[in-house]
């Protein structure tokens, strides 16, 4: 059975003004708006109020967004443009601290840029060419995603057997990535295979990632799902058949220990005790061998409000606190496969991790400057 792969949730406009349209993911699945961004600050923006999330998604988004500050208006010479470029890249890694393609694409970006704007030579001409290398650069960004996706995918599927019943939590799918997807990449390219039933949808509170978006994928790509609240898991686990849970992945340290969507940990215990596989799903720029183990991963603690409210309407008594940490840490000894593009890491993790990378690490500097 073919799928569709035409769910994008940003779209890059070459043609006249350079503008990154980014689909606003906090309306779907009842309202399909795409926000214009032509300015670096709108991107940032978008990733900061999680119009576009998505480890790998916010990776492109602001690869193009630091394209754009290139394009957004006009500069003096190679130093203008260097200093401005700089400043953008600060502005954008700003915004969501857990996830690592985050920093992984602006440093590679910058890279591209450093090459041209360090030079001895960098003359007039400077400015143009690092406008094409930054452009250039993003899309590739974005093309070498979307096959990871794809590797990853069919990789993945080798570890589920014929028709199986499959949870998943949060959304690691087309519109958390360039399109396909991590753990829903790996889902979509089993099913293709016979190999899955049913999907069990985590509703994944508080910002219903699961309810609103994963299961508006599945649903639109005919594949059977079930959406379930998150505390139903363990239930389901006990009383009927799950014969593996999948999950996508925002960062993963040295050792194999795992960032996700909160609740994430949650499940891999539920997993361990009732003898269900644990997968991740994620492409090895998510890797981060700088971060020797989960404790060290920065965990971003969102509004308060996002717990109390939804879409707006109070679900709690005005003036409760609240507290909202957006990701929890999995101990490797909970991971039963780490799966990338590159191969599948088995335990012990803390060696089949970084030999993915062959012990090299994929963000070299934190510096972000060029």
């Amino acid at each position: 059975m073919k799928l569709r792969d035409d769910v994008r949730p940003f779209r890059w406009r070459k043609r006249g003004k350079k503008t990154l349209d980014i689909l606003d993911q906090i309306l779907l699945p009842g309202r399909e708006k795409w926000i214009a961004c032509s300015r670096h600050v709108q991107v940032a923006r978008c990733i900061k109020d999680m119009n576009v999330r998505g480890a790998p998604a916010i990776g492109c988004v602001a690869a193009y967004g630091l394209a754009l500050a290139a394009f957004e208006r006009s500069f003096s010479g190679p130093r203008a443009l260097r200093t401005h470029l700089d400043s953008a890249a600060r502005t954008l890694a700003a915004t969501r601290p857990t996830a690592v393609n985050l920093f992984w694409a602006l440093e590679r970006m910058l890279g591209a840029a450093r090459k041209i704007l360090s030079g001895r030579d960098a003359g007039p001409r400077a400015v143009e060419q690092v406008r094409k290398v930054l452009e250039t650069e993003a899309d590739r960004i974005f093309a070498e995603d979307l096959a990871a996706n794809h590797r990853m995918g069919e990789l993945g599927a080798s570890l589920l057997k014929k028709d199986s019943v499959v949870l998943t939590h949060c959304n690691a799918g087309s519109l958390a990535t360039s399109g396909w997807g991590t753990a829903l990449g790996v889902i979509r390219a089993a099913y293709q295979k016979g190999k899955v039933r049913k999907v069990l949808v985590d509703e994944t509170r508080p910002y219903l990632q699961g309810a609103r978006l994963t299961a508006w994928e599945l649903h639109r790509d005919g594949i059977p799902c079930e959406l379930i609240t998150d505390n139903m898991a363990a239930h389901f686990m006990k009383t009927e058949r799950v014969d593996a849970v999948i999950v996508g992945s925002d960062r993963i340290s040295r050792n194999g220990d795992v960032a996700n969507k909160i609740g994430t940990y949650g499940l891999a215990v539920q997993c361990r005790h009732h003898g269900i596989p644990f997968f991740v799903a994620a492409p090895v720029s998510t890797i981060d061998l700088d971060i020797s183990d989960g404790g060290r991963i920065p965990i971003e603690e969102r509004s308060a409000r996002e717990v109390t409210h939804i879409q707006g309407f109070a679900i709690a008594p005005a003036g409760v606190k609240a507290r909202h940490p957006a990701f929890d840490v999995t101990p490797h000894e909970l991971v039963g496969a780490i799966i990338t593009e590159k191969g599948i890491a088995r335990p012990p993790n803390s060696k089949t991790v970084p030999a993915l990378l062959n012990g090299e690490a994929r963000v070299p500097s934190r510096s972000l400057s060029i």
